[in-house]
């Protein structure tokens, strides 16, 4: 008898262990992680944004952290002011506002989220003629001091946008006739 004894109880402990696995998986991301990834992947650096846009393309991997993807680009100011491509800055933006909203940490972030920001679209502008890279630095600038300080690019003015268009279309007559 002691040994079927031995055998119920190694079975029923057996059994619990299976139900704690399968009710609190071993693989499931703490807090810690969650921030630790985000906060890597919204540093100032050109990394720091190859690592967040990597993930952004393949999301599966990082399924369990439940991040926030959603984004409306630029808000209500232009993607691509002038064509100059800003709507993946502003996306990476975006999730660091939402997912440190979602952690209650925004307010301790927001600033390097707005640097982060601003590192990105100068360079955005880097990849541009140097003629009318001037333009873009001018509204890279423009976005980052409405994010910096109204915390949108939806405060963007239409004039400054029609700023740069005149600092770029100068810029590119006067490389015509040089």
């Amino acid at each position: 008898m002691p040994r079927r004894l031995a055998t119920l109880i190694a079975s029923g402990a057996l059994a619990l262990l299976a139900t704690l696995a399968i009710a609190s998986p071993a693989a499931a991301v703490t807090p810690a992680q969650r921030l630790s990834v985000l906060s890597s992947w919204t540093q100032t650096s050109a990394s720091s944004y190859n690592s967040w846009n990597s993930a952004r393309v393949n999301r599966a991997p990082w399924a369990e952290y439940n991040f926030n993807w959603s984004t409306d680009y630029c808000s209500s100011s232009p993607d691509n002011p002038l064509g100059f491509t800003f709507n993946l800055g502003c996306y990476r933006h975006d999730f660091g506002y939402r997912n440190y909203k979602a952690v209650g940490q925004f307010s301790a972030n927001k600033s390097r989220l707005d640097s982060a920001f601003y590192e990105d679209l100068k360079r955005v502008c880097t990849t541009y003629n140097s003629v009318v890279r001037p333009a873009c630095y001018s509204l890279a600038w423009t976005y980052y001091q409405a994010v910096s300080i109204f915390g949108s690019v939806a405060a963007v003015q239409q004039a400054d946008i029609d700023r740069a268009a005149r600092m770029k279309a100068q810029a590119e007559a006067n490389a015509k006739t040089h």
